[in-house]
């Protein structure tokens, strides 16, 4: 080997370490940067010696995707297991303890103690008042229901504007990426940026990528709407400011396709968008459905009946604005009647009204006597709420049920829905954790190995360095022996 060859094979080397030290030295400081891939300086044989042909940048594009939809899975799932438990609290309270199941049982209760007693007045406005506290539970259950529509329209919609920025700033890094890759600049950081874009568009929707000459990439949803190509796809929504029990909210669209409908506790739903609009649409209307059916049960079991005409049929204890004096049928759904529900004027002493009408009757007098002993109607109440009627179920078909027990299965079907919210919620949480490590096996930095590189960087350093100084020695000698 000549000394020029041995002098170039020593610089090739010290300007390879140089460049292998500034990767070493990059992926140390991204060490703890969950975006960041790892670099590694890929070493090509070039007579004399060697040299850095490339960085390549650590991925796996099946691992990626996989994680991409686990994380979109796990996204949605969270938002079904918050919002039930924010629906849960905010209609039936701490624990059920403000539920109507539970206030039906307090009435009830009332009223057995004032049917053993029909002359105390005292126990005739404590059933009065148990009865207000039950109608004052659906009305603020209403309430809390249709707020929390409202609040879910909302984070739809700031969602939706989030989700066309990130698609914006998508675009900017794709075409940084494609303009790189064409020029030939290193595009890596670039990359870096395009996969923690793709992270964040898929808490939001579904997506899947095609990777496309030059670098590109298209995205689309899950149910095949294109997101981007080239250019965003827009993603509208147009907010409704305030909801009543009979609003309908509105469609998400992406490139003018609505939004994949979601169902289920364990949610078909992907991405946090179609979750939130499951919540809206099917558990809040859900819950509502199942107030008002409530309401309507309430108003038919303390409704009178005209002793000389069983067909003239009035609201008794419990009425509402939109049915009285007729008593809504059955099986069929009043949208809204927990939130109207009140109590008879007549009845309720804080309107001037007289409780006493409870038992002798506020629009036929059934107690013509005046017995301070009569209790017939009063027992004939709690008889009623324990008689089989015809409800709606949240599925929409007609279930024979007391309304004490219908009541108490729409607890049951918010608690087994946030029970199966809650399971599946860890199953999901399990799967993105597994497919996160297996991705950061392959793309993040390990410290260890990464100062164990550096350290042999620093003996070729040295070596090359020596090579370098021992080659310089030895023209020293030549020139000064042909001097």
């Amino acid at each position: 080997m000549s000394l020029s060859t041995a002098l170039s094979i020593a610089q090739n080397s010290l300007l390879n370490t140089q460049r292998q030290t500034s990767v070493v030295s990059k992926n140390m400081a991204n060490a703890y940067n969950a975006d960041y891939a790892r670099r590694t300086a890929i070493i090509s044989s070039l007579a004399p010696g060697a040299q850095v042909a490339s960085i390549a940048r650590a991925t796996n594009t099946a691992l990626f995707r996989q994680n991409l939809s686990a994380i979109s899975g796990w996204t949605a799932q969270s938002a079904i297991v918050d919002g039930l438990d924010r629906l849960q609290t905010s209609v039936n309270g701490v624990d059920n303890a403000s539920s109507p199941a539970v206030l039906i049982g307090k009435l009830q209760e009332a009223l057995q103690f004032y049917a053993s007693t029909p002359s105390n007045r005292t126990l005739a406005e404590n059933t009065v008042e148990a009865a207000r506290q039950l109608v004052l539970g659906l009305n603020q259950g209403t309430s809390a229901i249709q707020a929390f529509r409202t609040d879910m329209d909302g984070q739809i919609a700031t969602a939706v504007g989030e989700l066309n920025q990130l698609l914006a700033d998508f675009k900017s890094v794709n075409d940084e990426i494609i303009k790189g890759t064409a020029s030939g600049r290193d595009v890596l950081d670039s990359l870096d940026r395009r996969d923690a874009l793709l992270k964040k568009i898929s808490e939001i929707v579904p997506i899947s990528t095609i990777s496309r000459s030059g670098g590109d990439t298209m995205i689309v949803t899950a149910d095949g709407s294109t997101l981007f190509e080239t250019i965003p796809r827009y993603v509208h929504f147009e907010r409704t400011p305030a909801y009543g029990a009979a609003t309908q909210g509105n469609n998400v669209y992406v490139d003018g396709v609505p939004l994949f409908s979601a169902t289920g506790a364990n949610t078909t739903a992907s991405g946090s968008l179609a979750a939130m609009v499951q919540l809206r649409d099917e558990y809040a209307n859900g819950m509502q459905l199942q107030l008002d059916e409530i309401a309507r049960g309430l108003i038919t079991a303390f409704a009178e009946v005209d002793p000389g005409n069983p067909a003239d049929v009035r609201a008794g204890l419990f009425t509402s604005p939109s049915v009285a004096p007729a008593i809504p049928a059955g099986g069929t759904v009043l949208t809204g009647l927990a939130g109207e529900i009140r109590l008879n004027a007549l009845i309720d002493p804080t309107q001037g009204g007289d409780p006493l009408l409870l038992r002798d009757g506020a629009n036929f007098d059934y107690n013509p006597a005046d017995l301070a002993s009569f209790s017939d109607r009063l027992r004939g109440y709690a008889e009623r709420l324990d008689a089989q009627d015809s409800f709606v179920s949240v599925s929409g078909t007609i279930v024979g049920q007391s309304l004490t027990s219908y009541s108490a299965s729409t607890v049951g079907w918010l608690e087994d829905a946030r029970k199966t919210a809650a399971g599946a919620a860890e199953t999901k949480s399990a799967l993105v954790i597994r497919s996160s490590e297996a991705l950061s096996n392959i793309t993040s930095v390990n410290v260890d190995e990464e100062m164990a590189l550096m350290l042999e960087l620093e003996h070729s350093y040295s070596a090359s360095a020596k090579m370098l100084q021992v080659v310089d020695e030895m023209l020293r000698t030549l020139l000064n022996a042909v001097r």
